[in-house]
């Protein structure tokens, strides 16, 4: 075919643009192809794609209003959480973020001559959250994590309205990572708690939350699994159980609920496990079995008390069960029992597998932990036990998670109780591994510290360790809340506090008025 000079130049240019953005997209797709090939021509069009037919339009279609109403029917109860908190940071910590400028201003030696003078005081330091929460009631209570507003002295929430209202805390519980918060307001939006345990790999889910600060943002996944642990729970005592799902769960959504195909709520988004802090594909909630009976008790209490056996537990595996005389991979074992617990004095013993409570079988160590954790303090409770090839039957009576930590309010009943504004806890092995403690520090550990409280305002926060009281040393937490309880009500009281690896003093000023 002859073409004129106009054609071939038309020709060539066309091909020439061409080569740079196909290339490009082949290398993408197969890694190396360095030039686009002219098309050969044809004698018969490309067959066009099939049509969809109407029944699969229609389907779809019905999928996607479905997933519109559910979502317009569920963000209006979702809000946003904003909070201020009040933490401490060491001088030094501090004065290393500038040690780059130093260096730059003084020479090389500058970060030495700086950190000559340096005290391990802290300094207070506010910082802003955010997080997300739903509104489980139309008076106005909220669901959220507890890490969302632990140490808050500050809680707003943003409503989908855009409406930003004050919230107070009603209660939180560390040991579930969950509190409840409360606004002033009448007939808001709310959605249901659903029942977590009707659940089923596969099914559909939505995660509703505030991801990076986007408000009111919907993502769509499925149930990937149940019964998954906490792999960053550095407290044995914390229930797993989560939901884990492939629902887009990202740092912001802390708090946000999981919701299913009826709108009922069936978790609270909590975690995610991720390489690079984002969203890869895991996303965890707390589910409602455990959420409903923690809300509960936080607007009724205020605070949650769990049963306590104080033993030692991990799962049954195919590779141990034969070692136990079991059938089958099913139960929790026993891994070690604490000197007077309720375990010992029930009698249990090392190596005994527990195969069912009160009747009700017990497949692994989360859901027993669950179980127990639900129990009321003084409940006793019959554990099925395998005991060298032999099933037994075991009573304990449970006691509250944390009464063998002996916490006590700082105070003095003379005084009113809690002047001070700290709770107490003896410094028991657990807490001295958590904390890291020297074997030689002796003293009380500070267990919550009340917004605004001579303890806050002195700078003191949860895991420091009284050691003394006005130069008295004090061996526990009945000792050092004894010793605080006997300062003068218009007196201040100096104790000295072990923090991250250092002692410092610190003064506590009484509250006027």
């Amino acid at each position: 075919m002859n073409l004129t000079i106009a054609e071939r130049v038309k020709s060539t240019l066309t091909r020439r643009l061409l080569v740079p953005t196909l290339a490009l997209a082949t290398v993408f797709s197969f890694g190396a192809y360095e030039f686009a090939k002219p098309a050969r021509a044809s004698a018969s069009p490309a067959p066009a794609a099939s049509a969809l037919d109407d029944n699969s339009v229609g389907a779809l279609l019905s999928l996607d209003h479905a997933m519109e109403a559910l979502a317009a029917h569920v963000t209006p109860a979702v809000v946003n959480v904003t909070v201020t908190s009040k933490t401490q940071v060491k001088a030094n910590e501090q004065m290393d973020e500038d040690a780059t400028d130093m260096q730059q201003f003084f020479g090389p030696f500058g970060r030495q001559f700086g950190h000559q003078f340096q005290m391990p005081q802290q300094q207070p330091r506010i910082e802003h959250g955010l997080g997300s929460g739903v509104i489980i009631s139309p008076d106005g209570y909220i669901v959220t994590n507890q890490h969302v507003v632990d140490g808050a002295v500050d809680i707003n929430v943003t409503m989908s309205d855009r409406r930003i209202l004050p919230a107070k805390l009603v209660g939180s519980d560390p040991l579930t990572d969950l509190s409840v918060i409360k606004v002033d307001a009448a007939n808001l939006p709310s959605v249901p708690l659903g029942d977590s345990t009707r659940l089923h790999p596969g099914q559909m889910v939505l995660a509703f939350g505030n991801p990076f600060g986007y408000r009111f943002t919907v993502t769509r996944g499925i149930v990937s699994a149940l019964n998954r642990p906490n792999p960053s729970a550095s407290d044995r005592r914390k229930p797993g159980e989560f939901i884990q799902t492939d629902a887009a769960i990202n740092p912001g959504n802390s708090g946000g609920p999981l919701v299913n195909a009826r709108g009922e709520v069936v978790g609270i988004n909590t975690f995610l496990i991720s390489p690079s802090g984002s969203f890869s594909g895991m996303g965890f909630a707390i589910p409602t079995q455990i959420v409903r009976p923690t809300v509960d008790a936080l607007i009724r209490d205020g605070k949650v008390s769990h049963g306590y056996m104080g033993i030692g537990i991990s799962d049954v595996t195919p590779e141990n069960s034969k070692f136990f005389h079991l059938n089958s991979a099913q139960g929790a074992v026993v891994t070690q029992v604490e000197p007077n617990s309720p375990g010992a004095r029930g009698g249990l013993k090392t190596g005994d597998v527990i195969t069912a409570l009160n009747g009700k079988a017990i497949s692994d160590s989360g859901e027993l932990q669950v179980e127990v954790g639900q129990k009321q303090p003084g409940t006793t409770i019959k554990l099925e036990v395998m005991r060298d090839g032999k099933s037994v039957t075991v009573p304990v009576t449970l006691e509250a998670m944390g009464s063998r930590d002996k916490i006590a309010e700082a105070g003095g009943p003379e005084h009113g109780k809690g002047r001070w504004g700290i709770g107490l806890a003896d410094l028991s092995p657990d807490l001295r591994d958590h904390l890291q403690a020297p074997s030689d520090i002796r003293g009380a550990v500070i267990e919550n510290v009340r917004p605004g409280s001579p303890a806050d305002n002195a700078g003191l926060q949860r895991g420091d360790v009284i050691v003394e009281v006005n130069r008295q040393s004090v061996q526990s937490a009945s000792d050092a809340a004894q010793a605080l309880g006997k300062v003068g009500k218009d007196q201040d009281a100096l104790v000295l506090v072990w923090s991250n690896g250092g002692n410092t003093f610190r003064v506590l000023h009484p509250t006027q008025g």
